[in-house]
């Protein structure tokens, strides 16, 4: 059975402590198969055969890798993991006499190390990566940079909702990757995958953009992630999708695969959601996003589409809500469906969250949904999210 690997609690790309040529061929003449001249006449002259343009073979990425490969870094995070190695930790009658064992068996306290990559994106010394790659933001992170100094790292937040995380480092004048727009990218652009696999830093690897906006894939929270056939294994977590131009468009973050290692088919967070995330974690600690309330919604499926009367493709029904929630004071309820957020078609439930997220705190946001039949539009006040659920 498939199984998705990226994020922590799903075998995270952090490692833990050709195409083929192009070819061409012509069919050569030689001078029995030409026509004899008469008896008699002179032979007419041959004119030169002239070869078809042949392809010249794959793009050449060598400048855009040498530009770019310098500003991706490798990173190391260890957190202290604080457990007891007593035989009696559970034992209500020991702990009674000697709490929970430390000062008996010793400091139960062990080290856990995750290693990774990180994309520069500012000559002073901010630094992208997975936020499955430095954990809470309370781990020791130290960053090498393609020179080898190793500098420490400071966690300057995390984002659980996007699998991103934002360090600094005390450093100038470095090797920045300039910024790329995702929303500009097709099916079958080339792009180079960098990072550090199994510890091998700097490695580069090529392939095509083999879908964008994917999502409900079980990765994250806020799923709008770009596909690629670039090879991506353990360790690439956080380093960087680079396009044609040597501009970076995502931030390489899971991989689907049965064997833990690469198939063909990994996502990165497009450059445009990385880069907001990395704005509000630097003004805010926190990224700013929308709320109407715990909600559970679900696919409209065609044979549930029929039952409550809804026609067309899309939607999101509503399962589940709380009744504290902005929706339910709105007006929304179990058994609605959700079509449309601000005037915008809503297509599946990953894409209604992203569209409340995406929301700015403390707006009224239009909501039209199906029940029973007919069509009504609601009015809903956004507030700021605290939970990947909400």
């Amino acid at each position: 059975m498939n199984r998705l690997t990226g994020v922590a609690g799903l075998v995270a790309l952090s490692f833990i402590a050709g195409m083929a040529g192009m070819a061409a061929t012509a069919r050569l003449h030689s001078p029995a198969d030409r026509p004899a001249a008469p008896l008699g006449e002179p032979a007419a002259p041959q004119k030169p055969s002239v070869m078809p343009s042949l392809p010249v073979g794959l793009p050449d990425f060598t400048g855009i890798a040498a530009r770019t490969v310098a500003g991706v870094t490798n990173i190391s995070s260890v957190r202290v993991v604080r457990g007891s190695r007593s035989p009696f930790a559970n034992d209500p009658f020991f702990q009674y006499f000697f709490g929970d064992g430390r000062d008996v068996f010793g400091d139960p306290s062990r080290r856990e190390a995750s290693l990774g990559s990180g994309v520069i994106v500012s000559n002073d010394g901010y630094i992208l990566t997975n936020q499955h790659v430095v954990g809470g933001g309370d781990n020791e992170v130290v960053v090498v940079l393609a020179d080898k100094r190793e500098l420490p790292g400071r966690v300057i937040g995390v984002d659980e909702w996007t699998d991103i995380a934002l360090l600094k480092v005390d450093a100038s004048d470095l090797p920045a990757v300039p910024w790329g727009d995702s929303s500009t990218l097709r099916v079958a652009d080339w792009v180079l995958a960098i990072g550090n696999p199994f510890q091998l830093s700097q490695t580069v690897t090529l392939g095509i953009i083999s879908a964008v906006g994917r999502a409900n894939v079980g990765i994250t929270a806020y799923e709008d992630f770009i596909q690629t056939d670039a090879a991506i294994n353990p360790g690439n977590s956080g380093g960087a999708l680079i396009n044609a131009r040597g501009e970076l468009i995502g931030i390489n973050t899971a991989i689907f695969s049965q064997s833990g290692g690469y198939q063909g088919i990994g996502f990165a967070v497009p450059s445009n959601l990385a880069r907001r995330v990395m704005d509000d974690l630097i003004a805010h600690g926190e990224v700013q996003r929308g709320s109407i309330g715990y909600l559970e919604v679900a696919p409209l499926t065609t044979h549930v589409a029929r039952q409550l009367g809804v026609t067309g493709e899309g939607g999101a029904l509503v399962q589940r809500m709380r009744r504290d929630s902005p929706a339910y004071r709105a007006g929304i309820r179990p058994g609605d469906v959700v079509v449309s957020f601000n005037g915008v078609p809503v297509t599946d439930p990953g894409h209604f969250l992203r569209l409340v997220s995406d929301t700015a705190v403390g707006a009224t946001a239009t909501v039209e949904v199906i029940r029973d039949g007919r069509r009504e539009e609601l009015r809903v006040q956004v507030t700021q999210a605290s939970d990947p659920r909400q």
